[in-house]
């Protein structure tokens, strides 16, 4: 037996909750553990498994995406093998990231790095995402009323929820922080009434939502997309009526978390409401690093105690929480098979590895979605009281607009 095969045999041994097979680069087969879920490992080469033992989450990442393993089976079983047999976070690296995070409070907000790690993830090219998002290039959790809607109608319902939960008068002003190609700024000025404004710090966002929108019934200044970071904004003073925050709390980073809300809390009207839309953990903890790495530079997924105390540190009030958590599966799900079938042209444009890190990262957080404890929240609140608020949730269902 190689020694890195004994190396892994004694890492496996003790496996729970599932059983895993290792197909090494001999075409010996191990199988570990036992019951189910049951799925494979296939090694293509022994240099893999030191990394694999060192640092497991980052080098399954990097080995995927060089082929130098595959999955045999289903990711959804991997994730909730892995899931059976994660070890508590021991107590002193645990109290370290807890020490790492106040003491980096005190590094600057740089919005050079935050543009740069927006850049790298969602300036890739228009026509890219354009290929596997649904056609309002909405790129966050879409709200499923049956499991059979379509990708582009559960991403417009996703909209109408979020613009209805704001009780949107016409006349506002609606402040979209971390907009996105423009989806809900447009639909909030057509359908609503409102003066929207989206800020966002990818150039590609802002020139597509020019070349869509600007000249397709929201005409300027009823609604515009600019390149602007959220504490830039808040430095100039002013303040909207309604704030909505879609997917961007996650982009913050930990260390700058209570900064981002103080900007939300000052840039929200006395009596204004705002809702967050994010992906949140159970517990504060280190993210992934290889999606870190490699997709989301930068990112820190927050636990929703962290956001609840947040708030609730900046005096904003709490009215509605929402857990869409399974909805965001069924979304990753259609942008899975959605990259699938553009796969030939995705390669001929990026290459390799670069679509086996784009499968990966989609399927393994559909996977996530579904067996770890990681889920969306939306969080609706207010700066203060807001004058009348309706006493059920029946507004929400009552009437499509």
């Amino acid at each position: 037996m190689h020694p890195y095969q004994r190396l892994l045999h004694r890492a496996l041994r003790s496996l729970r909750g599932g059983s895993l097979t290792i197909h090494y680069w001999d075409d010996r087969r191990t199988t570990y553990g036992h019951g189910e879920p049951h799925v494979g490992l296939k090694l293509h080469t022994p240099r893999i498994v030191p990394r694999l033992l060192l640092d497991p989450e980052l080098a399954f990442g990097e080995a995927y995406m060089r082929g130098e393993l595959e999955v045999e089976g289903h990711l959804d079983d991997l994730i909730r093998l892995t899931a059976a047999n994660d070890a508590p976070v021991p107590y002193a690296v645990d109290k370290l990231f807890q020490a790492a995070a106040v003491f980096s409070r005190w590094r600057p907000l740089s919005v050079r790095r935050n543009q740069r790690d927006v850049s790298h993830h969602y300036d890739l090219g228009n026509d890219f995402y354009g290929r596997w998002l649904d056609p309002t290039m909405t790129y966050s959790c879409a709200y499923f009323r049956s499991p059979q809607d379509d990708l582009e109608t559960a991403q417009r319902q996703k909209v109408r929820h979020i613009l209805n939960k704001l009780l949107l008068q016409p006349g506002e002003s609606l402040l979209d922080i971390g907009c996105g190609w423009g989806g809900l700024v447009a639909a909030a000025t057509q359908h609503y009434g409102v003066n929207a404004l989206g800020i966002t710090l990818s150039t590609e966002q802002v020139a597509w939502f020019n070349a869509h929108h600007a000249t397709a019934g929201c005409p300027a200044p009823d609604a515009t997309v600019n390149l602007l970071h959220y504490h830039e904004l808040a430095q100039r003073g002013g303040q909207f009526d309604k704030i909505v925050s879609v997917g961007m709390a996650e982009h913050v980073g930990r260390h700058h978390l209570p900064g981002y809300i103080a900007d939300l809390r000052q840039l929200l009207r006395p009596a204004g409401l705002g809702l967050l839309h994010c992906i949140t953990g159970t517990v504060a903890e280190p993210t992934n690093p290889w999606i870190v790495k490699y997709i989301f530079p930068g990112g820190y997924i927050p636990s929703f105690d962290e956001i609840v105390r947040e708030l609730s540190r900046q005096e904003l009030v709490i009215w509605d929480v929402e857990n869409l958590g399974q909805h965001y599966a069924l979304t990753l799900d259609h942008w899975a098979e959605n990259f699938e079938r553009n796969v030939s042209w995705v390669q001929a444009r990026y290459g390799s590895e670069f679509v086996r890190m784009w499968r990966l990262y989609l399927r393994f957080s559909a996977a996530s979605f579904r067996c770890e404890d990681v889920y969306v929240h939306q969080v609706l609140f207010s700066n203060g009281k807001p004058q009348s608020l309706p006493l059920t949730r029946e507004h929400l269902y009552s009437g499509m607009r």
